[in-house]
Formats: C-alpha cells, sequence, structure tokens
C-alpha cells in the first residue's frame, strides 16, 4: 500500500540536540562500552519479551490509515471494553495526491487482544462542539480520562502538506466516541502526542506541540516546540472541566518535513517522581522536565537530556516499563529502546517494522505485554 508518511526522512535529515550534562555521561559510557553496556547491572523489562506478533490491521471502514496514537481502555463503559486498546489514524483513504494525505484522517478504532476490530469514533468537523482552528486530523495524542472520556489531538492539513496546517485542538469524546467538547487557544498549537495521569476525580495532560514557528521555518529547525499542563475535573453526570492551562516547558526543537509533515517533541510519560519524560525526535534524545505536576515556570531549552544517541534512532512514542524504565519507538530503524532514568540504554529490540513503521505504544494493562502500531502496513502490534 502507498503510503504518503516517510519517516526515514528523518532520520536522514536530523540535526542532534546538544546533550545535557546527563545525557553526556550516557553518551560518554556507550562511546567506551557500547551501548547498553552501562544498563547491564539492572533488570531489562524488555529482555523477557521475545516474540512479536501482529494483532490485526487498524484500518476501519472509511479507509483510514497511517495509525499513530495508541491508548489502552482500563474501564468498561459506553463502548469502550476494559482491555481493548484504541488506536488514532492519521491519514485519509487512498494514494496521493487525491487520499493518503496527512492530518485528515478522522478516526478511533477500538481492537481487542485477540484482533477484533470496530470504529469508536469518526469525527466529522461539522459534529465539533467548539472551536478546532482547521478541523479534524488525528495525531499520536491520544489518552482515556475518568469516565469513560477520550481526549484526542487534531493537527489538520487542508491537503497534506505542512504549509496548509492549522492549529488544531484537542478533541474530548464521550465513551460512546461523541465529540463532547473541545480544549483549543494559544497555548495549542499542532497538539502531537500525550500522556494523561488521573486521581481520583481529576485528571491532568500532558501535551506536546510541534506547528509553533515550524510553518514559518520550514525545513530549518527552530527552538519552540513546548510541552503543555492541562488541568481537568471530570465530576460524575458531566463534561470534564478545564481548571489550568500552563506552558511547562519549552524550546524542544522542531521543523517540517515534507515527507513527515513535521518533527518536533512526541511520546511524552510521567515517571512516579513527577518527572516528564519527552521524546525529542528533531534532537534524537530522550529529555526530562523535572516536578512536571507542580512546576509554576517553563522549563526552557527542551529539557534536561537524559540519554541522546547510543541506540536511540529519532525516538517518536514513549511510555514507561513498570520497572520505570523509559521505552521508545524508534522511527529510524524500527527497534525499541530501553533506557533507564540515569540515561544508560540496554541493546534494542527488532519489532520488524522497519524504518519509517513504529509510532505510539503503549504497556498493557497486565504490565506484560507492549502494543505497538506499525504504520508501514497499518497493524496493530504486540510484543510478549
Amino acid at each position: 500500500m502507498e503510503r504518503s508518511h516517510r519517516n526515514p526522512a528523518i532520520a536522514l535529515s536530523r540535526r542532534m540536540a546538544r546533550p545535557g550534562a546527563a545525557g553526556a555521561l550516557a553518551v560518554l559510557a556507550v562511546a567506551l562500552l557500547g551501548p547498553g553496556t552501562a544498563a547491564a547491572s539492572g533488570g531489562s523489562f524488555l529482555a523477557s519479551h521475545h516474540r512479536v506478533a501482529s494483532i490485526g490491521s487498524t484500518v476501519p471502514a472509511n479507509g483510514d490509515q497511517n495509525p499513530y496514537g495508541i491508548a489502552d481502555v482500563t474501564q468498561t463503559v459506553g463502548s469502550l471494553r476494559a482491555g481493548d486498546v484504541l488506536v488514532s489514524n492519521f491519514n485519509d483513504v487512498g494514494s496521493p495526491p487525491t487520499g493518503n494525505l496527512q492530518g485528515t484522517g478522522t478516526t478511533i478504532v477500538q481492537m481487542t487482544p485477540s484482533g477484533r476490530l470496530s470504529l469508536f469514533a469518526r469525527i466529522a468537523p461539522a459534529s465539533l462542539p467548539g472551536s478546532c482552528p482547521g478541523g479534524v486530523g488525528l495525531t499520536t495524542a491520544l489518552a482515556t480520562l475518568p469516565g469513560g472520556f477520550v481526549v484526542v489531538g487534531s493537527l489538520p492539513t487542508a491537503d497534506g502538506t505542512a504549509a496548509t496546517a492549522q492549529p488544531g485542538c484537542l478533541i474530548v469524546l464521550d465513551s460512546d466516541g461523541q465529540p463532547v467538547e473541545t480544549i483549543a487557544g494559544s497555548a495549542i498549537d499542532g497538539p502531537w502526542d500525550m500522556t494523561a495521569v488521573a486521581e481520583g476525580a481529576d485528571a491532568t495532560l500532558f501535551v506536546t506541540n510541534v506547528l509553533r514557528g515550524t510553518v514559518a521555518s520550514g525545513e530549518t529547525p527552530v527552538d519552540e516546540g513546548t510541552v503543555v499542563r492541562i488541568r481537568m475535573h471530570v465530576r460524575e453526570g458531566h463534561l470534564p472541566q478545564v481548571t489550568g492551562i500552563s506552558v511547562i516547558a519549552g524550546g524542544f526543537p522542531e521543523r517540517t518535513d515534507p515527507a513527515a509533515l513535521v518533527v518536533g517533541p512526541t511520546g511524552v510519560a510521567l515517571g512516579e517522581d513527577g518527572t516528564l519524560y519527552v521524546a525529542d525526535t528533531q534532537g534524537n534524545r530522550i529529555a526530562a522536565v523535572t516536578d512536571a505536576l507542580s512546576r509554576s515556570t517553563p522549563l526552557q531549552g527542551g529539557g534536561r537530556t537524559v540519554a541522546s544517541g547510543g541506540y536511540l534512532e529519532d525516538p517518536l512514542g514513549l511510555t514507561l516499563a513498570p520497572n520505570g524504565d523509559i521505552l521508545t519507538s524508534d522511527a529510524g530503524d524500527g527497534n525499541i529502546v530501553e533506557t533507564t532514568p540515569s540515561g544508560a540504554e540496554f541493546p534494542p529490540l527488532d519489532t520488524g517494522a522497519g524504518a519509517g513503521g513504529l509510532f505510539g505504544l503503549t504497556v498493557a494493562p497486565d504490565l506484560r505485554q507492549v502494543f505497538f502500531v506499525d504504520d508501514t502496513d497499518n497493524t496493530l502490534g504486540v510484543l510478549r
């Protein structure tokens, strides 16, 4: 199947970010001992995962493709079933120039671990209950909230090119996949990926943004990517209420790309100590934003470098393993890399997706399996 998205272009034209002190130590260890050697004394989560399997196609009846976002369903409510996986599609159907255009996908599919596919949502721009500049083009930003609400990012284009990309919004859906509200404004500018943490009826979203200054600068990188924290209250019988929006980090490198649309900060995950980890794709590194839940002033400079280079090949998706290590999906080679919070890397696991195949990934609720999307062949895969 012909695709307009080709992540290898990211690897060919990336510009390395300069590592901070922690990242420099990790890179030095890699240079002297080989990637992963520094981590050999600890226990690797991925070391016990030897089997890669395809669960099934993520293409719904309307033909949307290029799966990007992924989220575990943790509770049964409405159309949602605990244990299933949600996947968002970034492209529409067909082949360029009239189809398979980035920033035009409108569907979220729901898949069982056995591979049964159902449509959770098909979002028409006219159905949106609030502002979403540019319309609908679903991204990797996908998360679930208490009460069965689902939040998905939109970075829409008119024709699949970065020149027509618009700021978009976050779209909140109910448990039956119906849009109930949108989150937009100056802090939301190309929401690219997201994670959510909940405590009781309160939830916090961390969202990466990749359009600030990128369309104007084109393929020349600018250090204007941001991470935004959105606090929400979810009360039974009511729509989620936004109680605060703050930019907590800035200075991430980002640029447009003729094959990948945009390259910038992507996957995010929150550690138990309150550190937010960010996949800095353009910088080929993992960054950290300390005190992410309580920070009142933005951390500039793209955050602190945890690891740079080594086994990393343009990290995109990011999640945390049960042991606290950082798992990232490489755009450059289709590997999943495990990195400790101190920056040491274990040898990568080859998913077979190849360069340009991986995007979102998540650890299953059973804490044993890792689900990932393969946008080379539009499938959901699993590591066991």
